[in-house]
């Protein structure tokens, strides 16, 4: 499968668990899609730890420094998986993947040539060398009770928007 596949795959699948999804034809639309996803004056956390998180970060006039005093966190993410349409988050570099967990909104950017086709394909790659903590996204958080009645952002983000660039 080559990159244009893996990537239409990765979304079609995000998109099927609720999350948003947005393909930028280059990374100078990042702004621009940044814009128009995050509210102006929401409380964002976006730690500057990558070079396309120190690019953005001067976009948020209300960034926090603690993730959990933010409203929406945006971070680029390790990777992402195609089968299954989730975000791969792990804590290398001293990243705290929680930091997506928490805020009411997630916004993930992720690079086109960090999607894995598979599972598998993403622990081959970690096996030598895994992080300390690797987590999965797939969507918005959901639960359900016993009566079947699902609730949206109980254990997690509400709204997730991934931007693939």
């Amino acid at each position: 499968m080559n990159g244009a596949d893996l990537a239409a795959r990765f979304l079609e699948n995000a998109a099927k668990a609720a999350a948003g999804t947005h393909l930028l034809s280059g990374p100078e639309k990042l702004r621009e899609a940044l814009a128009g996803i995050v509210p102006p004056d929401a409380a964002v956390y976006c730690p500057g730890a990558t070079e396309i998180e120190r690019a953005v970060a001067g976009l948020f006039p209300n960034r926090v420094a603690d993730y959990a005093d933010a409203a929406v966190t945006v971070e680029e993410v390790f990777g992402a998986v195609a089968e299954t349409g989730s975000l791969v988050c792990a804590s290398e570099g001293g990243r705290a993947v929680q930091a997506g967990l928490l805020p009411s909104h997630h916004v993930a950017i992720v690079r086109r040539g960090k999607i894995f086709a598979t599972l598998d394909g993403l622990f081959s790659v970690v096996a030598s060398a895994p992080p300390t903590n690797l987590t999965l996204v797939t969507g918005p958080s959901r639960t359900a009770d016993i009566e079947l009645t699902l609730a949206i952002g109980v254990h997690g983000p509400e709204k997730l928007d991934i931007i693939l660039v």
